[in-house]
């Protein structure tokens, strides 16, 4: 039997890569439901090659040139986030990768979660948003989660083969000092940080490492990528925030590293390319090809490290805080650094007046960790009004 996979965000940068490397192994994958926001042209290319049983559009305007463009193909289309918890959760699905950016993947995310699905998890936001709650449901049903990020992949897979079967252990019971994520740094590490006012969407999003979305790309020119990942460490690995460590690669070679008890530090490293921690978790205890090129340590020739600059990024240390916190603070956090990034790349807001957004949203609100989903988007919602606020007091 084909292991049956949906792919939840299939038109971005990991959905893509995703099914470059389905396409490699196709006595193993078939593909089930593909998803989309807005997408449809790019959707409807990748279900005419790969015919899943389902697409899903974000938006119900996009049904009928869907609809057209699949004429005469087998694929259903299906519009809004019930389908989408539908094809996250059906009995018939084996792996769920879950790449939807941002709060707008949390439900369906979920969904799969709660079904015990292998779940391959891209989106960091859920853990961010309700770490607790996404780890308890994960243990209720037996889900496996396999971190897609590759720092996390990274740390994955330097820990005991019993850690990520067993998802409880703390870090001291398997003799780990600390984690340590790599950060390339971004485009700005050596930007003066009076510089920061002018820069524009596409010298943020202008990566000099990975090709990644906008959003996630000015995430990380701010670090709030690394922040969020702060939070989704301590979360994935059951670790305290004293136990991880952030420190800037701008190579992109490690990925992370673990330092046990007796000394040893364990790092992952490989080519800066997601089909590896990808076809890493698809096949997970296995290896398959994943179609990146060797490392040639030869060719890369030095690996440089450093402490990142609490000034030049704020927001890396506004996620630090707020997991310390806890509460309903890493859902305030995640929130305001949405509707802020959207107003950057809107033209609405300074680069440099991001992490001011998020700080004075995080002022304004406060509370305890949610219990429910509900509580979890009803948070989302009062920061998102909120940080609006803010923006259009800026923009004036």
């Amino acid at each position: 039997m084909l292991e049956q996979v949906t792919i939840l965000g299939a038109t971005g940068s990991i959905g893509v890569s995703t099914l470059d490397v389905l396409a490699r192994h196709p006595q193993r994958y078939q593909v089930y439901a593909l998803s989309a926001h807005s997408r449809w042209q790019k959707l409807a290319e990748q279900c005419l090659r790969f015919r899943p049983r389902y697409a899903v559009i974000g938006n119900e305007a996009y049904r009928q040139p869907l609809s057209e463009a699949l004429a005469g193909c087998d694929t259903q289309v299906l519009v809004g986030q019930e389908a989408l918890i539908d094809v996250a959760s059906a009995a018939e699905v084996n792996t769920v990768m879950a790449a939807i950016v941002g709060a707008a993947g949390l439900v369906p995310t979920f969904a799969a979660v709660k079904a015990g699905k292998k779940l391959l998890l891209a989106n960091k936001e859920v853990l961010v948003m309700a770490g607790g709650l996404f780890m308890q449901a994960a243990r209720n049903s037996g889900a496996n989660l396999l971190p897609i990020d590759s720092e996390h992949n990274a740390i994955f897979q330097c820990l005991p083969l019993a850690r990520a079967l067993a998802q409880g252990d703390d870090l001291s019971t398997l003799g780990v000092n600390r984690i340590i994520l790599t950060a390339s740094g971004g485009p700005f590490r050596h930007l003066p940080a009076s510089a920061l006012a002018d820069v524009t969407p596409e010298e943020a999003c202008a990566h000099p490492t990975w090709e990644m979305g906008r959003k996630i790309s000015v995430d990380s020119a701010t670090m709030m990528n690394k922040g969020l990942e702060f939070i989704e460490a301590c979360w994935l690995f059951n670790a305290q925030p004293s136990e991880v460590e952030v420190v800037i690669h701008p190579q992109s070679v490690i990925h992370s590293m673990v330092e046990y008890r007796d000394g040893s530090v364990l790092a992952q490293l490989g080519n800066p390319d997601m089909r590896t921690p990808i076809a890493h978790a698809l096949a997970w205890p296995e290896r398959i090809n994943s179609g990146v090129s060797s490392l040639d340590i030869i060719a890369t020739a030095r690996l440089d490290f450093a402490a990142p600059d609490s000034e030049r990024f704020p927001c890396l240390v506004l996620a630090q805080q707020s997991i310390k916190v806890g509460g309903v603070a890493p859902v305030v956090l995640n929130a305001a650094n949405e509707e802020a990034v959207t107003a950057f790349l809107a033209g609405q807001l300074r680069f440099d007046r991001i992490a001011a957004v998020i700080a004075e949203t995080l002022q304004d609100i406060h509370g305890p960790e949610p219990v429910s989903l509900d509580a979890v988007q009803q948070a989302d919602a009062e920061a998102r009004a909120v940080a609006r606020q803010q923006i259009a007091a800026y923009w004036k």
